[in-house]
């Protein structure tokens, strides 16, 4: 009997008759010999209603309680699918964050995960149950507080589970087929990709794209658990993501993400220590810096430039003009208007010529490149907040992904 672990995203458990859906899935996956533990997200636009009504009484409401309100949405759709499952004949049990002993750090609103102890959920399965976890949520051991984990969470909450539990799969089901080589709400004929890397799939997550969190892929890779995106709509095959595929593409596709904004401290003392002078505060904030992009010298100082979420742009603005003025440098200029993006493939790595391409693509598409950042799978660019969806477009053109060995050089 295999253990299978399936998340189901919030468009998935959007309405009665979509959670009816999942339970007719759940049953058929039980029926098939497996046992089955289920992550749900909060039903359709629940987390934001939560949000608009937070802020309808405090603009700034306290973290803790934020916490407390925003895991009320995944407790509602947890209850309503072990009810709609208990309607078929199968008995199921649901379980909160904490319930199924998901422990975490502090941090409200973006915990960690540190330890999945899922007691409670070990015994539901050996007493033949299906059992249901809420996603996104789990619990301060410390504090004994609710934490949630961010957008995306039940993502991470799935995968976790499955390493925790040692299952044989985690089935990622979402109101798309799969991974694309691009957003296809953007390139028409962009196409499913059959098989991702964990390494591929994590640049592409932290390149923009939303398909799956990218804690969840750091525990898929770290665990060996296999991903399988799918379909809540369909039973087509998905997207696996796994740690050795078939055949390593060249060019596995093209993410972009329009939730950065770019910051310059111009000219910046030229001497040890003053990187980390600026990027030490940033850290301390939880400000997480994504590019980073330094100048030649000239005259003894040098222009710093670097990304960071549009979310965290004031204060990493106050801390740069902070921090500027401590070390005498000319001045800090923000920009929102700004977009990154990204071009994957595990292949790129032993192919010369591919970052050449992707600037001729740019450039003929009328495209400048702001700032470039590379990894050994991975090339980005920032780019104009206004140019970013001509980009994706020149770029997928350009290499026609999932480019494979035998089309380079044609």
């Amino acid at each position: 009997m295999a253990l299978v672990v399936q998340k189901y995203g919030g468009t998935s458990v959007g309405s009665p008759d979509r959670i009816s859906r999942v339970a007719d899935r759940i049953v058929a996956t039980r029926a098939a010999g497996n046992d089955v533990v289920v992550v749900v997200s909060a039903m359709g636009s629940t987390t934001d209603e939560l949000v608009a009504l937070a802020e309808a009484v405090n603009s700034r409401p306290p973290a803790r309680e934020m916490d407390m309100l925003l895991s009320a949405g995944e407790r509602i759709s947890m209850a309503l699918t072990a009810m709609a499952i208990a309607a078929r004949g199968v008995e199921a049990v649901s379980f909160t964050g904490s319930q199924a002993g998901i422990i975490t750090d502090a941090a409200h609103g973006q915990a960690k995960i540190q330890e999945i102890r899922g007691t409670r959920v070990r015994e539901a399965l050996a007493e033949g149950k299906v059992a249901i976890v809420a996603g996104f949520q789990g619990v301060n051991p410390d504090s004994r507080d609710v934490t949630t984990l961010g957008r995306g969470g039940s993502d991470a909450t799935a995968v976790a589970l499955a390493a925790a539990l040692d299952a044989d799969v985690c089935e990622i089901y979402t109101d798309v087929e799969g991974v694309f080589t691009a957003d296809p709400r953007i390139v028409p004929d962009a196409r499913k990709l059959d098989e991702l890397s964990f390494d591929e799939m994590l640049e592409l997550s932290a390149g923009g794209a939303g398909v799956l969190m990218t804690r969840s892929v750091e525990f898929g890779r770290r665990y060996g658990i296999p991903i399988h995106v799918r379909s809540s709509f369909d039973d087509s095959e998905g997207t696996w993501v796994k740690e050795h595929t078939m055949e390593q593409a060249i060019i596995s596709g093209i993410a972009h993400d329009v939730s950065e904004a770019k910051v310059t401290v111009w000219a910046v003392p030229d001497r040890p220590g003053v990187a980390a002078r600026l990027f030490e505060p940033m850290a301390e904030a939880g400000i997480n810096v994504d590019m980073i992009v330094q100048n030649v010298s000239r005259q003894g100082t040098t222009d710093i430039s670097f990304t960071v979420p549009k979310a965290a742009v004031e204060t990493a603005r106050q801390i740069a003009e902070r921090v500027a003025g401590e070390l005498g440098a000319a001045g800090v200029q923000v920009d929102a208007d700004v977009a990154k993006v990204s071009l994957v493939g595990a292949g790129m790595k032993s192919h010369p010529g591919v970052a050449a391409g992707v600037f001729r693509a740019l450039a003929e598409a009328g495209i400048n490149i702001e700032m470039i950042s590379t990894s050994t799978i991975r090339i980005s660019c920032v780019v104009s907040g206004d140019q970013v969806e001509d980009a994706v477009r020149a770029l997928h053109a350009a290499f026609e992904p999932p480019m494979v060995e035998a089309e380079v050089g044609a």
